[in-house]
């Protein structure tokens, strides 16, 4: 088997062939757009891609092709010598992946369907324009407070109602940020739609979203993140995986534990930690809900809410492994367990 490694680039791309001893059979710049039609030319071989902006597209050409695609994480490519002697091209990188695959089984990063990047996109979109208009509110906020002006509390879509009504004639700049604001609320509430219109349709949201807290934006990104629940040995994997659980740093005879390790994604852990302070807020006698509060008086509010996230987290992965609905006893008892 042949090994076809690529450095991908916005433009172009560097692909270096190896044969199965690992000589050198081709070398060649190719236009990364195109690079379906390269593989399409080359027989079946193992395909090495780092992790990028391009590398699933490619990834995807590759497997329709019949060749065996890992896309390293771009965290482990220093490691395996790219980059090596502070010395960094196209050229060498190419050579160094295509080499080390001719010796070592590299390991590759779960490839995620189209739809579960497309959900992803589109809840990336929403937040961005949620944190928009988030620090656009806080630019009117600082100067209504050096006016001496104040804004009656209420909900985020009715701040430049509220604004307004104590705001007699706004200088130009503030006019022309409120005006900002009500445009992104109108974006906003167009893609809160189409994302609950999506987890209405999808079996397996409308059946996460039986869990307190959780709603659409948070059952559509936890289906994305995760992509394919047979990934996950168990819930344990599962709060692993988005650096929900804690780390620890220990050598010889020093023990030392850690906070949650926060890999994964930031944003589906933000999103949990959101879905439990909802379902204290909800629902605070709820049986789920009773050993977090004795975890919020031991540790404070904080350290409870990382811990109700934790259990979200692994209460949606059994629910959607197992193909069942939320069963407020059963999380209880297995709350107690874990307490």
């Amino acid at each position: 088997m042949e090994h076809i490694a690529i450095d991908l680039g916005s433009r172009e791309s560097q692909i270096c062939v190896r044969s199965a001893s690992g000589e050198i059979l081709e070398e060649k710049r190719w236009a990364t757009k195109a690079l379906g039609g390269y593989l399409k030319l080359r027989p079946p071989s193992r395909v090495i891609l780092e992790t990028c902006a391009e590398a699933f597209r490619v990834a995807d050409c590759g497997v329709e092709l019949g060749h065996d695609v890992r896309v390293v994480p771009a965290t482990l490519a220093p490691a395996l010598g790219v980059g090596e002697r502070q010395t960094k091209t196209d050229t060498r990188d190419a050579r160094k992946l295509s080499e080390v695959s001719t010796r070592v089984e590299l390991p590759s990063v779960h490839i995620p369907s189209q739809t579960s990047r497309e959900w992803k996109s589109a809840c990336g979109a929403r937040e961005s324009l949620v944190e928009s208009r988030t620090q656009l509110i806080n630019v009117v906020r600082g100067w209504t407070r050096g006016q001496g002006i104040n804004v009656a509390p209420g909900k985020t879509e009715t701040f430049v109602t509220r604004a307004r009504k104590v705001i007699c004639e706004p200088p130009l700049h503030i006019e022309v940020v409120l005006k900002a604001i009500d445009g992104l609320n109108e974006h906003v509430a167009t893609l809160d739609k189409m994302v609950e219109k999506h987890a209405k349709e999808d079996d397996v949201c409308r059946r996460l979203m039986t869990v307190p807290g959780v709603g659409p934006v948070v059952a559509t990104r936890f289906v994305a993140t995760l992509d394919d629940v047979t990934r996950f040995e168990s819930a344990h994997k599962v709060e692993a995986y988005l650096g929900l659980t804690p780390g620890e740093r220990s050598s010889s005879d020093k023990k030392q534990r850690t906070g949650i390790t926060k890999a994964g994604s930031p944003k589906m852990r933000w999103a949990l930690v959101q879905a439990s302070w909802a379902a204290r807020r909800s629902r605070g006698t709820h049986p789920m809900l009773a050993w977090v509060n004795e975890v919020e008086k031991r540790r404070g509010k904080r350290v409870a809410a990382l811990a109700l996230a934790r259990k979200i987290a692994g209460i949606l992965y059994a629910i959607w492994r197992d193909g069942t609905i939320y069963n407020p006893k059963e999380a209880a008892s297995a709350s107690l367990k874990i307490a």
